[in-house]
């Protein structure tokens, strides 16, 4: 991030966070692994990707930061200590519904693009308008 930018990615991670878990989902995380400062169990990655939950139930010590996503958790029996940047984060969705948020400052990309059902298509034929006064 340059100096006087100021990204929306933790601020989407942490309101993102923060509906599904109100909802009494599970949050989950997409990291890209590959970077070299991605600090993720190894043994996880696929295809330079990691799914994390990163729920108050299963981490400890969460912390949703301007730059960084860290916390510790236990994956196959043993503690490790997860420090992710938060460029480093594709996406956040719910487990069990798969509702989430794609996130990426790229241009051409829409941060904030929701992923999951489909919207209803608009209905066809000529649109109608009536004044609301």
């Amino acid at each position: 991030m340059s100096e006087g930018t100021l990204s929306l990615k933790p601020y989407l991670l942490r309101a993102v966070h923060e509906w599904i878990t109100d909802r009494g989902e599970t949050p989950q995380v997409v990291v890209n692994a590959d970077r070299t400062d991605v600090a993720v169990p190894r043994d996880g990655i696929k295809d330079g990707r990691i799914v994390l939950n990163i729920s108050y139930q299963a981490t400890r010590n969460l912390e949703l930061g301007g730059d960084t996503l860290s916390f510790e958790a236990r994956f196959s029996g043993a503690a490790h200590r997860v420090s992710v940047p938060v460029d480093a984060v594709l996406c956040i969705f719910s487990r069990e519904t798969g509702q989430g948020v794609v996130l990426t400052d790229q241009l051409g990309a829409a941060i904030g693009e929701v992923a999951g059902p489909s919207p209803t298509p608009p209905p066809r034929g000529t649109p109608k308008l009536r004044l609301v006064k």
